[in-house]
């Protein structure tokens, strides 16, 4: 049997990271677990401070959930993982308007390559995690 998939992201700031994956990916912010208020509310519950937790989800259940939380470390270095944001398109017009469409909601661009197999855009997220468009 399958297992479902969970991707787990350290951050600084996981309310704001939250909201940009959410976008990026027509996912929507979960409201927080049963009991709580907010999600500062939980992660205080759990002995993390405030806004230590929060997650983003597919409302259609079909991607994997995204989980940030809060590290007191920065990030270093290049990711080991990165996420692909396929947009169905490898036209470089196609990629060009996600990848500004992403920028102005916080992303930075790297750069754009393409080649025999398409066209696709090394971004990185308000954090500085690359992924791509494609």
């Amino acid at each position: 049997m399958a297992k479902r998939l969970q991707i787990a992201i350290d951050c600084a700031e996981p309310e704001r990271l939250a909201d940009f994956w959410a976008e990026a990916l027509g996912y929507a912010v979960e409201d927080p677990p049963s009991g709580a208020s907010s999600w500062a509310e939980f992660s205080r519950s759990v002995g993390d401070g405030a806004e230590a937790w929060c997650a983003a989800a597919d409302p259609d259940g079909l991607g994997p959930r995204l989980l940030f939380h809060r590290v007191p470390e920065p990030k270093r270095g290049k990711n080991r993982l990165h996420l692909d944001v396929r947009i169905g398109a490898a036209e470089r017009a196609a990629i060009e308007a996600e990848t500004a469409r992403l920028v102005a909601r916080g992303a930075r661009q790297v750069h754009t390559i393409e080649d025999e197999s398409g066209c696709f855009a090394v971004l990185q997220d308000p954090e500085g995690n690359e992924f791509c468009v494609c």
